[in-house]
């Protein structure tokens, strides 16, 4: 299947493992132009060398997408190499685990700029290019969490839904202009993310590692983790002119855990 993406501009967030990096490696394979970054330069720049290698162009970014000073580095490099960017995958890192209480005011701040600012910036900065172009796509790396929270998560739980809500509306916004806006949620999916979420239950709990994990498969009908490059095929189909009228949703790929008809 031709997605008809090839020569387009994708910059994505957060690329230098994990499900971003699965759709970067998923839209090199398209024939995409990529931006990515990391506030890991070490991480970053072995992801840019896999990318390189698939045959696609790559621009490698170190930034810290919590602070104004980072989204801004990813702005101008990409521009400034670029010109414009076609797809956005807009993705960070988690915000910290643990009980709802324990939170003080200065992470939830810290959090919000992480997830929600990013994201916010990112699109205003690059949207606009976007219908102009009359062509456009925006993914949010989310979380299931947005339809059912996940214990020990309430600053993703909470925030994550903040991004839901403010992609939404923007998804109705630039519709007309030929871009598409939606989020996937990913469920239980084999990543370091994954790992430190583990390590968090098993300090809450007292449950060993392995039943953690047991259990996360038991509450998965298909009876397994997700894999990281069963997101990046979503993202790249999302992404592709073939999906130009899906927007404005949020996709999970959970293998079924969330029981919901909505």
């Amino acid at each position: 299947m031709d997605f008809g993406i090839r020569g387009k501009v994708a910059l994505v967030c957060g690329a230098s493992k994990g499900i971003a990096y699965a759709a970067a490696e998923e839209l090199a394979r398209e024939g995409c132009s990529l931006a990515i970054c990391s506030r890991d330069a070490q991480a970053i720049a072995t992801a840019a060398l896999k990318l390189e290698a698939i045959g696609a162009p790559v621009l490698s970014i170190v930034a810290d997408l919590s602070t104004a000073e980072g989204i801004e580095t990813v702005v101008r490099e990409t521009h400034s190499r670029y010109g414009h960017v076609d797809i956005l995958i807009a993705n960070t890192g988690g915000p910290p685990t643990g009980p709802v209480m324990e939170h003080d005011w200065a992470t939830w701040t810290k959090a919000s700029e992480l997830l929600l600012r990013s994201a916010v910036e990112l699109t205003r900065a690059f949207v606009p290019g976007m219908r102009e172009r009359k062509w456009g796509r925006v993914i949010s790396i989310t979380s299931k969490a947005v339809k059912e929270p996940v214990p020990s998560l309430v600053l993703s739980n909470s925030l994550r839904a903040a991004v839901t809500g403010y992609l939404r509306t923007l998804a109705n916004d630039v519709a007309a202009d030929g871009v598409t806006v939606n989020t996937v949620l990913p469920g239980f999916t084999a990543t370091e993310r994954l790992e430190a979420l583990a390590e968090a239950t098993t300090q809450r709990t007292g449950a060993t590692r392995d039943a953690v994990y047991a259990g996360w498969k038991t509450q998965t009908p298909a009876g397994r983790l997700g894999r990281a490059e069963e997101l990046g095929a979503t993202i790249a189909f999302l992404v592709s002119d073939r999906a130009g009228f899906i927007t404005g949703q949020a996709i999970l790929v959970d293998g079924g855990a969330v029981n919901t008809l909505l």
